[in-house]
C-alpha cells in the first residue's frame, strides 16, 4: 500500500474518523477544522450508537402528523417559513425517496452502514480507552399509550426478523421498577438491547482524536473554505501556514454544501437543526429514554440530563429560535423531575441531510484527488467509524466492507 498525504477537513465524528481510520492503514493525515475535535454537531446528539437504526428517518406519510408540522404545534417537529422555497427541492427528493417502493430499498442500503456500527467504534473505543464513557445496556422508547407500544413492537418484530435487531418489551410495571425517576405511569417501553450509549459525545470524538495523533495524524486549526486545487493537489490555509496534499476529504457535515457547491457541485442537501440542554441534580433516566409519541429524548450525561430536541428546517445560518426546547421541556417535566437548566440558551446544531436519505462517501466525480465523506443526517455519532472504514477502503483500492455504490457522489451526476 502506498502512503498517502491527506488533508481530511472537518473534525466532527466523520471527520476525525475519517482522518484515524486513514492514520490506522499507515497514510500521513492532518486533520483541520477552526475549533477543537467534537465541538459542532458531534457534540450535540443524544448519544447513542444506533445499531438497531437499520431504516432511516422518513419524511412523515401520516396526514394527521404532517398537518402537526404544518402547524408548528409539536416538539418534534419546526420550521422557518422563509427558508422552505430553498429546501423545497431537497425536501421534495425526500419525500419521494421516503415512500414504496424506493424507500425500502434505500433502507437497505442505509442498514448495511448502521448495522455494523457498533462492531466498527469497539476496537476504535479500545484503542482510544473510552471505555468510560460508554454503556453497552441500549436505551428505550418509551410509550404514553398501549397503541403505540403495539405498533412499535409489531415494527421491532419485523425489523428482528429482516435485520437481526434486538430488543424486549417492558409493561409498565416493568418500565416502573427499571426508570423509578419517572414521575407517572406510562404503558410501557420497547428497549433496544443492542446499541451504546455514550456519556459524553463530544469527548469521544476528543478521545478518537487523542488517538490520532498517537497514530502519527496532525491535527491543526485552520479555514477549510480556503480550499483550493494546486499542481501536486490540494491546498488549505492553517494557522500553521499553508497545508498540501495529493488528497483532500471534505467532512464538513452540514458546511460540506458551501464547499462542494464552490467547486461546481449542486447535490440535494439540506439541514435539519436541533437544541439541547442539561439539566444537573435532576435524578434521570437510567438508559436513554425516546418519548416515542412526543420526539424528544431524555440521556444521562456527564453534564447532567440531557434533553434534546427533534428537528427544525431553517438555514444553517439563521437565528435560533428554541420553541421546540420549551414545548419538549414541558413534555419532559411531564416525565420526570427537572431542576433549572445549566446552559442560559439551549445549544442549537444542524445535521447534515441528503435528499435520497443516504451519505455522501466516495471520489468526487471531476476533482482528482478530492473526496467527499458527508450528509449523515441524524446518524453521523453512529456511523462514523464504519463510514471512515468505507471511505479509506476506496482511497487505499482495497476490498470494501460493504459496496459502495448506493453512497458514491456519482449517483447525484456530475
Amino acid at each position: 500500500m502506498t502512503k498517502k498525504d491527506i488533508l481530511v477537513l472537518g473534525a466532527g465524528m466523520i471527520g476525525t474518523c475519517t482522518a484515524l481510520q486513514l492514520a490506522l492503514r499507515g497514510h500521513a493525515v492532518v486533520l483541520l477544522d477552526r475549533r477543537e475535535p467534537g465541538r459542532e454537531t458531534s457534540y450535540g446528539n443524544a448519544g447513542i450508537i444506533q445499531c438497531e437504526a437499520v431504516e432511516p428517518y422518513p419524511f412523515p406519510q401520516d396526514p394527521a402528523v404532517l398537518l402537526r408540522m404544518a402547524l408548528r404545534r409539536g416538539a418534534d417537529a419546526h420550521y422557518h417559513l422563509g427558508a422552505l422555497p430553498a429546501l423545497v427541492p431537497a425536501l421534495w427528493r425526500y419525500w419521494r425517496h421516503s415512500r414504496a417502493p424506493l424507500y425500502e430499498r434505500v433502507a437497505h442500503e442505509y442498514g448495511q452502514l448502521t448495522s455494523r456500527s457498533v462492531l466498527a467504534h469497539a476496537p476504535l473505543i479500545e484503542l482510544a480507552g473510552a471505555q468510560d464513557l460508554v454503556r453497552r445496556e441500549g436505551y428505550r422508547y418509551v410509550f404514553r399509550t398501549q397503541a403505540a407500544l403495539d405498533d412499535q413492537a409489531r415494527t421491532a418484530e419485523r425489523l428482528q426478523r429482516d435485520a437481526g435487531v434486538n430488543f424486549r418489551v417492558l409493561d409498565s410495571d416493568a418500565l416502573a421498577a427499571a426508570e423509578p425517576a419517572l414521575r407517572r405511569r406510562l404503558a410501557g417501553a420497547l428497549q433496544w438491547t443492542d446499541p451504546w450509549s455514550v456519556s459524553d459525545p463530544g469527548a469521544l470524538v476528543q478521545r478518537y482524536a487523542d488517538l490520532l495523533v498517537r497514530q502519527g495524524g496532525r491535527i491543526v486549526r485552520g479555514d477549510a473554505a480556503t480550499l483550493r486545487q494546486t499542481g501536486a493537489g490540494w491546498q488549505v490555509r492553517s494557522e500553521e501556514g499553508p497545508m498540501e496534499a495529493a488528497h483532500a476529504v471534505i467532512a464538513l457535515g452540514p458546511w460540506s454544501d458551501q464547499a462542494i457547491r464552490g467547486l461546481g457541485y449542486r447535490y440535494p442537501l439540506f439541514v435539519k437543526r436541533g437544541y439541547h440542554r442539561h439539566y444537573r441534580g435532576a435524578q434521570g433516566p437510567d438508559l436513554p429514554l425516546l418519548d416515542a409519541e412526543r420526539g424528544f429524548v431524555l440521556a444521562p450525561m456527564a453534564l447532567g440530563v440531557r434533553l434534546t430536541t427533534g428537528a427544525e428546517f431553517a438555514r444553517l445560518d439563521a437565528p435560533a429560535t428554541p420553541v421546540q426546547m420549551g414545548r419538549a421541556e414541558a413534555l419532559a417535566r411531564e416525565l420526570l423531575d427537572l431542576p433549572e437548566p445549566v446552559e442560559a440558551e439551549p445549544w442549537l446544531g444542524a445535521r447534515p441531510c441528503t435528499g435520497d436519505l443516504k451519505p455522501v462517501i466516495g471520489p468526487a466525480p471531476r476533482h482528482k484527488g478530492l473526496w467527499f465523506h458527508f450528509g449523515h443526517a441524524h446518524q453521523g455519532f453512529t456511523m462514523g467509524p464504519i463510514s471512515a472504514q468505507l471511505l479509506a477502503e476506496q482511497i487505499d483500492g482495497t476490498a470494501p466492507v460493504v459496496d459502495p455504490t448506493p453512497y458514491l457522489p456519482a449517483r447525484f451526476g456530475a
